[in-house]
Formats: C-alpha cells, structure tokens, sequence
C-alpha cells in the first residue's frame, strides 16, 4: 500500500463524484456502494479507519431484540436482512451465535420465548436457527459456572457476531479494488464553498503535513459521534448557526478469559437491576462483558470508563456466574461512543430511549450529513445516504442493489463452511482467501503469539494500510483489546517490523501509553 501514490492520486486535478469525510463501518459502506455504482469516490479519515466507535462495538451483527419491546418491527426487520447480508458477504469475518437467556421466576421463559419466536417470525428464510425453551438443565449444560441458585431454565436463540475492525478493513479494501481513492491519518480541515453551495474540501496528511484541495460534486459527513464539528463548519461558511443533532452515549466493555463461561454460548440478561441489558459474548478466544448506556457530553478520541461502570458490569456478572471475574481478571477495558440522534428540541433526551435508527440531512449548502444507525445496518445506511444524494441532484442517479451480493476481499471464492467461528481464536483463517498471500511473506509462521506472527504484520503494513504499532495490534490484529498486556510485551517486536516495512516511526510510545489506558481502572473520584 504505497502511501506515496495514494496521494499523488489525490493530488490529480479533477472533480471526484463524492467525497467521504469519516473513515468507520458508515463512511466505508458508503464509499463501498458508491464506487461499486460506478461513482468516482474519494474517502479521507483522520486517524486510522474504524479507529473510532467501528473497533469498539460489541461484536454482534443483530436485529435488536430490545427493539422487540420497543415495537420497532421495521428497524429489526431491517436489521436482520443485512445480518445475513454480512454473513454471506464477509464469511471470514462473521458468523452465527448462540445466546441464551436465562430465567431465574418461572414467567420469563414464556415471556422472553414468546418474543424470540417473533424474532425469527421477522427474521423469515435469514433466519440463523430456531429458538428453543431449555429446561433447568439444559441451561446449566449449555452456560457451565452460570449461576444455579434459583435458575428455573432459559431460551436460547441465534444471532451473529463480528468482528468490526477487520470488517472494516475488508469494507475499505473492497473500495478500493472497486476503484475508490482511500487514506487514513489523512484529516479534512475545511470545506470549500462557491456560489453558496459545496464544492470540495482541503485536507491535511497528517504525517507529511501537506494541505490538499479536493473538488467533489457531493460531500458526505459520515463521522459518526464527531459529524457536528464538520456541520458547524458548514454553517460558520455561511453565517449560520448550526445545533447538534447528536447525544453521544459510552458503551463499556470488559475483557477476561474465556473460562468464565465455557461453551459455545453467549449469555443475554435482558433487564439487569438498573434496567439495562448485560451481555457475555464469547469473541476471538476471550470473554467480553458489556455493555453500559452513558451520556457524555465530551467527545474524546480514547474514552475512559467511569469507575460505576466498571463496578456494574463485575456487579451484574457476578449475580449470575457461579464464580464471577474480579477486577485482577481484567484483560481489557475499551470504551466506545455511539452517535445517538437526538431529538429535535430535546437536549436531555434519556440515551437509553433515543433512537438507534440512522438519520441523513441535506443542509441548504449540499452537505450531507448521515449519523445514528449501528454496525449490521451499514450497508442499508450506506444505500439510504445515496439514495438522498440523488434526490437532492447532487449526483447522477445510479442503480441501487449492488452492494447486497457484493463479496468483500477476502471472501471469494466461497470458503469451507467448516471454518472456525469468530468466538474461536483469531489465526490464519481471519484472512480467508488471502492465506496463500500471507504465507508467501517473510515471517510466515513465526509467530509473535499465537494467532499473529510476522508475515501478519507485514502484511498490514503492504496491503491494509497499517502504519503504527496501534494500527496493527489494536484493529489489524485486535490483541490490544483481548489482552493489553501481552499486546504492550510484543509492541517493540511489532514496531521494529513496521519501521523496516514503511520507512517510518511506528509510535511505540503511543501505543505503550494506550496499553496502559486500556488495563488502568478509574481513580474514586471517577465513581
């Protein structure tokens, strides 16, 4: 991946149909869809792609069952279409799962079965499984050290999970191959405006420093939590003011080893004490504890976790293991921020009840904005910001539909359904049909760990656009969040690779210091 060229591209004097500002799971699917119409496609992202919320979900491609609850039958109809979407078009990288519910009073497994059957009523022929009523035992068979006392037994239901990072390099390399124009560490830092409309914007290669003037028919906002800084720039243009259309909200989760729920199975605590959800996903050989709803009205790039949140995850894991982690277990903490839409006029909206659904704006100037949505619904994101592109003439109308079979790199030709799944330990079966690629790199099998040797890192660097030593061991291979430790023990190895692969300095101290943040636990007065 020849950086050198990539911009020399960019420095081309022409007009591109569409630039994309954000380099995450919604500004990838749409310079994805966008380049597989036929549509010249430019996509810049500041720090690295999926740097941001896209590395640091909770790894499941789902409908939404609180969705069910809420009575919102269309976004989990939608969910589930492009669920199996995923699966068919990134096998590599996806997989089906399956979650069980416990019940500790004897309605719940009637009351949560009833809507799991609706569940797959609406997931129809894209259905991953059957749901299942499991009596007392067969619950405690399937989850061992969940807890017994009290269990009167459980459903068990599919889903799928992910993993987001890679997917997100899959999206952005299949962009690519369509003929996209792609660069991380590449930031926009104005938009440029004639006659009182958009006509590009300049940016900045963060690493050279030099400024680049794009020119573009159409540019779209896709950066996630952060889309109102580039609204607001949009505005300042023009003499407006612009309000935000955002309420960020933190998601926690914590990382241990997988013995804490041997099996195959995830756990699903559909209402904890406060109300919230509780998940225990099997992912990559660990365990993931998660996830918390937290409003924050500051928007950093490394977010920490609140001490109350640490304790509520090990507080409600240990109500229902029979031998719960501590925080001496901890292997990793990450924090992720999702773009919650807020409500027109409501500035205290309660994050838990803002929508999940994805919003697209069109503002007096052509900017347009897409923000809100999740992970699984990426592709039908991507279709719905183009699809307004269109209608507000900004750029000439192509078929939609492209995207649905489109395999992403990787998966083609179709691969051995007996491959291992995303809950197995990361190695050589995450790259799919690209393995003889990688085994024909220098370093291949002499490994750093088990499931990253040499060759992998390599790798990043010449085909994946991995630059630092945090590009690699936290999104490349995702070490940094199963195992900070071992992931800061392997940084120097890792650095010095990358050095004689790109002539650059790889930020070891960066990522030493990160690898801290991600095993430290918040002081008291962050309660």
């Amino acid at each position: 991946m020849n950086r050198a060229q990539l911009f020399a591209r960019l420095a081309e004097p022409r007009a591109w149909d569409l630039a994309v500002v954000g380099g995450g799971a919604t500004g990838l699917g749409v310079a994805l869809d966008a380049a597989a119409r036929g549509l010249s496609v430019v996509l810049l992202e500041s720090h690295d792609f999926a740097s941001g919320t896209s590395s640091r979900s909770t790894k499941l491609l789902h409908g939404g069952v609180r969705y069910l609850a809420q009575g919102n039958l269309s976004l989990v109809r939608e969910a589930l279409h492009e669920r199996s979407t995923v699966l068919r078009n990134a096998p590599h990288l996806a997989s089906r799962l399956s979650f069980i519910m416990p019940s500790y009073a004897w309605w719940q497994t009637p009351f949560y079965g009833v809507g799991l059957k609706l569940y797959d009523l609406l997931a129809g022929r894209a259905g991953l499984g059957a749901t299942s009523f499991l009596g007392r035992a067969q619950t405690l068979a399937a989850l061992p050290n969940l807890q017994p006392a009290g269990l009167c037994g459980g459903v068990s239901y599919w889903d799928g999970q992910f993993d987001d990072a890679r997917l997100a390099l899959a999206l952005a390399r299949t962009a690519a191959r369509e003929g996209a124009l792609l660069l991380n560490y590449c930031a926009v830092t104005q938009l440029q405006h004639q006659g009182g409309r958009v006509t590009g914007l300049r940016c900045e290669d963060r690493l050279s420093k030099q400024a680049y003037t794009v020119r573009a028919r159409c540019v779209v906002n896709a950066t996630g939590v952060w889309v109102d800084a580039l609204r607001q720039l949009d505005g300042a243009a023009q003499g407006r003011s612009v309000g935000p259309v955002v309420a960020p909200s933190q998601g926690v989760h914590v990382v241990v080893d997988r013995d804490f729920l041997p099996g195959e199975h995830a756990l699903l605590v559909p209402r904890t004490a406060d109300g919230r959800v509780l998940f225990a996903v099997p992912w990559l050989g660990k365990l993931v504890l998660g996830t918390t709803d937290t409003p924050r009205s500051d928007l950093p790039r490394e977010p920490r976790p609140l001490r109350a949140e640490l304790d509520f995850i090990l507080g409600e894991a240990a109500r229902y293991l029979a031998r719960p982690p501590t925080r001496t277990d901890v292997k990793s903490i990450w924090v992720g921020l999702r773009p919650l839409v807020r409500p027109a006029g409501d500035d205290d909206a309660d994050t838990g009840r803002l929508s999940r659904e994805h919003t697209v704006l069109v503002s007096a100037t052509g900017l347009v904005t897409v923000t809100g949505g999740k992970w699984t619904t990426y592709r039908a994101m991507a279709e719905d910001v183009l699809a307004r592109c269109f209608q507000a003439g900004l750029l000439p109308e192509k078929p939609a539909g492209v995207s649905d079979r489109l395999k992403l790199v990787g998966a083609e030709p179709t691969l051995d359904a007996s491959r291992p799944a995303v809950a197995a330990a990361a190695g050589l079966h995450t790259y799919g049909s690209e393995q003889a690629l990688l085994q024909s790199l220098p370093g291949a099998g002499l490994l750093l760990v088990p499931g990253l040797d040499e060759a992998m890192v390599r790798f990043a660097a010449r085909y994946e656009y991995a630059l630092t030593v945090e590009d690699v061991l936290a999104r490349r291979s995702r070490l940094l969040f199963l195992d900070a430790a071992l992931a800061a023990s392997l940084a120097p190895r890792v650095a010095a690779i990358l050095a004689e692969e790109t002539g650059r300095d790889p930020a070891l101290a960066d990522f030493l210091g990160l690898a801290r943040d991600y095993l430290s636990w918040p002081s008291e007065q962050d309660a």
